[in-house]
């Protein structure tokens, strides 16, 4: 047997800016032909951000090749519809010299992401975060995928974005309830990195939900420079990265289980509820602090508990089926006080029983 080896240069390191700020999209078009001017645009969106009117306030009167997400939100964020996209490209007459922009939630970015990533190879996505969700997390930090019909984000790709612009007006048009969903990402970024920050969502909730842009630009440049930081450290979720998945173990079991009635952002304030009471368990909390959290999501108007009508055997199955699960059960990332993450050995993942997680799951669902 012969043997040879092929060397295989590494990525060449890159950045990208985040630029925030307030009435930005009306000027942005201008600003990425600039940026981008040898590439082809192709805007993907979705049916709720078309019609709050934030596709005309992008491209004015300017035509540009498109595909609109219809219907909008997580039922449609599976391989079909990625499928749909690239071919949509491939009409278009696009090729490498692509630019994908990518404007609306978290679902608008997963999905143009991962159809970045996969078109031709890979071209560059531009994000343009329109929701709560997608400016305090989504946006940064180039996790693209898509769901199977088994679990969430099972097919994906790491595609870093070639720039990130974050209109905080754009959250004007949103819902109440997904206003409010999505500043539990912002929540979680505070618990994990900066306990002054989490006093500031404290003192500031009344002019978050007032929606006073001042606030939420502040809160945009919190979220970015933490999760920031993060992705520079382990861009691939090596291990650091993991702590950005803070209530995220349990959060996206409950998010599939309920059929995604369930808004992501309330799947998580639960995933942050129990991994709470793992805390406690475990020997991690100190006194009070899960009551304060839950008195913050509770203020925020978010579930901290779940769904009576939710199988807590179907959540364990789920939690098996995680897709950083070794040996058929996740790892858990977990405090050991506010604004910092437990490390033992180094590792930002920590081992919990399952009849641990399976005690909490009974003792954080409603009604019974």
């Amino acid at each position: 047997m012969h043997e040879l080896e092929i060397k295989v240069p590494a990525s060449q390191p890159g950045s990208y800016k985040v630029a925030i700020g307030t009435g930005l999209l009306p000027s942005l078009w201008p600003q990425i032909k600039a940026a981008f001017g040898h590439r082809r645009p192709f805007v993907i969106t979705d049916a709720n951000v078309a019609a709050a009117g934030h596709l005309d306030a992008l491209l004015g009167s300017r035509p540009a090749p498109q595909f609109v997400i219809d219907p909008p939100g997580e039922g449609s964020k599976n391989i079909a519809t990625a499928v749909a996209i690239v071919e949509a490209m491939e009409k278009a007459y696009l090729g490498r010299d692509t630019l994908v922009v990518a404007l609306g939630g978290g679902t608008v970015g997963d999905m143009a992401g991962f159809a970045a990533a996969i078109f031709k190879r890979g071209v560059p996505v531009v994000q343009i975060p329109t929701t709560t969700l997608a400016q305090g997390d989504s946006a940064i930090g180039g996790k693209t995928g898509v769901d199977s019909s088994v679990s969430k984000n099972a097919f994906g790709a790491f595609w870093h974005p070639a720039a990130v612009y974050i209109d905080v007006a754009a959250v004007q048009t949103l819902d109440e309830r997904q206003y409010r969903s999505g500043l539990v990402e912002s929540v979680k970024h505070a618990m994990i990195a900066d306990a002054d920050y989490f006093e500031f969502i404290e003192q500031q909730m009344d002019a978050l939900l007032a929606r006073r842009t001042d606030v939420l630009e502040t809160l945009a440049r919190f979220n970015c420079t933490i999760k920031g930081r993060v992705v520079e450290a382990d861009p691939d979720e090596q291990n650091q990265r993991r702590m950005l998945n803070y209530g995220h173990t349990i959060g996206h079991a409950v998010e599939s289980a309920s059929n995604y009635q369930l808004l992501h952002g309330e799947a998580i304030a639960i995933g942050i509820i129990a991994a709470g009471y793992i805390e406690i368990e475990m020997g991690l909390s100190e006194p009070g602090r899960l009551e304060r959290v839950t008195a913050l999501l509770e203020r925020l108007g978010v579930p901290t508990k779940m769904p009576a009508d939710l199988d807590n055997r179907q959540l364990i199955d789920l939690l098996k089926h995680d897709k950083k699960a070794v040996d058929r059960w996740p790892r858990f990332i977990l405090l050991d006080r506010l604004g910092h993450i437990h490390c033992p050995h180094g590792q930002y993942a920590t081992d919990v029983d399952r009849t641990i997680v399976e005690q909490v799951l009974n003792s954080i669902t409603g009604n019974r």
